[in-house]
């Protein structure tokens, strides 16, 4: 059976934009999913990226213009500078990764519910009532928000080094068991050629 890590912020925008496809195209070809939720900022900095802020204009300007096209591909309007952003990603994070091991839930839902409250509703995921909603519409238990443990902690830290070491460098970001590795939610189509073994 096929593997698939995927890797993750909760406030990406382009992970907001993948939709629900990676967990189409798992449950199509039989793969399992591990989600892992990590500090992109952390992993531009460990990986040669620049976090957006500090891009040239050029691509700052060229991000702005992706961001719009590919909201309007998806039907949705997005505020491209929400307030505060980026929000801590760190309490999301850790909800998530309890809610993978608590389950009950669907986390490809929890994950949509997190980019919809930053990027539609404007509003801070890093707040716990925030993120206590997102794991209700999700189907998890709204209790897991706050009641982060140190485990949690440890494991979102040890995602960014299982990151690093796996090649990735950006989000969504995916990785087969077999090492294929696949940035971007642009990139779901290569993926499910590749689970095919088309490609």
């Amino acid at each position: 059976m096929a593997h698939i890590d995927y890797y993750f912020s909760t406030f990406s925008p382009f992970t907001f934009f993948a939709g629900l496809r990676m967990e189409a195209i798992a449950e199509k070809h039989g793969a399992t999913v591990t989600y892992k939720p990590l500090d992109l900022m952390a992993l531009f900095a460990r990986t040669g990226g620049t976090p957006p802020k500090d891009r040239h204009p050029s691509r700052i300007e060229y991000r702005k213009q992706e961001l719009r096209r590919q909201a309007k591909k998806l039907g949705i309007t997005i505020n491209p500078m929400p307030p505060g952003y980026p929000p801590n990603p760190a309490p999301s994070s850790y909800a998530l990764i309890a809610a993978q091991k608590a389950g009950g839930g669907n986390l490809g839902e929890l994950v949509q519910a997190y980019g919809r409250a930053c990027w539609i509703e404007e509003r801070n995921i890093g707040e716990d009532d925030v993120i206590a909603d997102c794991l209700g519409q999700a189907g998890f238990d709204p209790g897991l928000a706050g009641g982060m443990m140190l485990t949690e902690a440890e494991e979102y830290a040890r995602n960014l080094e299982d990151a690093v070491n796996a090649g990735a460098f950006g989000a969504p970001f995916y990785i087969t068991d077999g090492d294929e590795r696949f940035w971007g939610q642009d990139r779901l189509d290569d993926l499910d050629l590749h689970l095919a073994g088309k490609l």
